[in-house]
C-alpha cells in the first residue's frame, strides 16, 4: 500500500489470528438401543450438551485448541444416542497482540471459529444414525471462559485459606 500523504509504502499488517489447520481429533456416535428405539413411539427427546475447550501451546504464539462436545439424547429412561466429539485447530496468534489478550483469544475466538464445523459433524452423525439432525445452538464461549476464570480463582482462593 502506498501512503499518498508522504509517498511511503506500508506493508499490510498480519492478521491477528491465523487458522493453520483444523481437524477431527476424536469422534464417536453410539446408538446403544437400536433397533428397539426405532420401533417405539416416542416423544421429543431430551438432549444434554456439554462443551469444553482445552488449549495447548505448541510453539511461540501457536496453539492447538480442542473443542470437546458431548451430547446425549434420551426419551424417558431410554438412551437414544450419545455423541462425543473432539474437533481441533492449530492457531497462530500475531506477535503484536498484547500478552493479556492471548488467553481470551485462544479460549474464546478459536473455539468460536471451530464450532460451526463441529456442529455440522454432530448434525450429520445424528441424522445418519437414524434420528433428526441434532442442531446444537450457538454457544457462548465468552461465558465459558468467564466461568473457567471464576473456577480457577475460587480454587486459588481455597488453597490460600488455612485448614483450621
Amino acid at each position: 500500500m502506498t501512503d499518498a500523504a508522504n509517498g511511503t509504502t506500508q506493508q499490510p499488517l498480519p492478521p491477528p489470528l491465523v487458522v493453520q489447520m483444523q481437524y477431527l481429533k476424536d469422534f464417536s456416535f453410539e446408538n446403544p438401543n437400536a433397533p428397539r428405539v426405532y420401533m417405539e413411539q416416542r416423544d421429543a427427546p431430551q438432549v444434554q450438551v456439554d462443551v469444553r475447550v482445552n488449549a495447548t501451546p505448541l510453539a511461540d504464539r501457536m496453539y492447538e485448541v480442542v473443542l470437546h462436545i458431548e451430547a446425549e439424547a434420551s426419551a424417558g429412561a431410554t438412551k437414544l444416542f450419545v455423541v462425543d466429539l473432539a474437533y481441533a485447530g492449530i492457531f497462530q496468534v500475531a506477535q503484536d497482540i498484547p500478552e493479556q489478550h492471548l488467553q481470551p483469544i485462544v479460549l474464546i475466538e478459536c473455539p468460536r471459529l471451530l464450532f460451526p464445523y463441529a456442529r455440522a459433524l454432530i448434525s450429520d452423525a445424528s441424522r445418519d444414525g437414524g434420528f433428526p439432525p441434532l442442531l446444537i445452538q450457538p454457544f457462548d464461549f465468552t461465558a465459558l471462559y468467564q466461568q473457567r476464570l471464576a473456577e480457577a480463582q475460587a480454587q486459588a482462593t481455597a488453597q490460600d485459606r488455612p485448614l483450621v
